[in-house]
């Protein structure tokens, strides 16, 4: 009979995954490239401003619904959101998974569109206010500054019965406070910050290594 180190050992997964991965906003984005002239650029899009984060800068992607890969949700959103079908896409490859702020796990597909024909784009207006394109030059040349956003969180607990019970002392402002830093790219019109940015930073460190 095994003992428990012995059972606990064989039963540890081979591969380790992300524990409580279920319990996360588990979505997916489109990382797509575009041969523009004599250079790839990076296909960004400006949320519509009437939704949630409306009028911030992101790539296509949305939640992986269940049944879904990455894969089929980034290629699923780009051609909701912004109409270009599956057929002119090639998946190239993926990033690490980036943990994102207020519970949010992304899963970066990164992809070259097989067309740079944007008069063909069919916008979703009521989630896309409009789509343009940055050189991968540009972000090569302009390293991303820092900020330091400052965040104040209220926290109430409930206990198996629905009833406020507290766990978190009040006195603990590590619970309460919190200051994270965020990559910004200032280009021209349009300011391109948080998952967005740190996502383009990555790329471009791939890029040059």
């Amino acid at each position: 009979m095994l003992n428990k180190l012995e059972k606990l050992k064989s039963n540890l997964p081979k591969r380790p995954g992300i524990l409580g991965k279920e319990e996360y906003f588990n979505s997916a984005v489109l990382i797509p490239l575009l041969h523009i002239g004599n250079e790839y650029h990076l296909l960004f899009e400006k949320r519509a401003p009437n939704i949630k984060q409306g009028g911030e800068i992101c790539f296509p992607g949305g939640k992986i619904e269940k049944g879904e890969t990455a894969e089929q949700t980034a290629l699923r959103e780009t051609f909701e959101e912004i109409g270009i079908s599956p057929e002119q896409i090639n998946i190239i490859g993926k990033t690490d998974i980036l943990f994102g702020p207020r519970g949010v796990l992304v899963e970066p597909i990164v992809a070259e569109i097989k067309s740079d024909n944007f008069s063909r784009l069919k916008l979703q207006k009521s989630e896309v206010e409009k789509v343009f394109t940055v050189p991968l030059s540009y972000f090569e040349k302009n390293t991303p500054e820092h900020f330091k956003i400052h965040s104040t969180i209220k926290h109430k607990s409930y206990n198996s019965k629905g009833e406020e019970e507290k766990l978190i002392p009040e006195n603990n402002t590590t619970y309460y406070q919190n200051i994270r830093d965020v990559l910004v790219y200032k280009t021209k019109g349009e300011i391109i910050w948080g998952i967005t940015a740190k996502l383009v930073y990555e790329i471009i460190k791939l890029v040059e290594q």
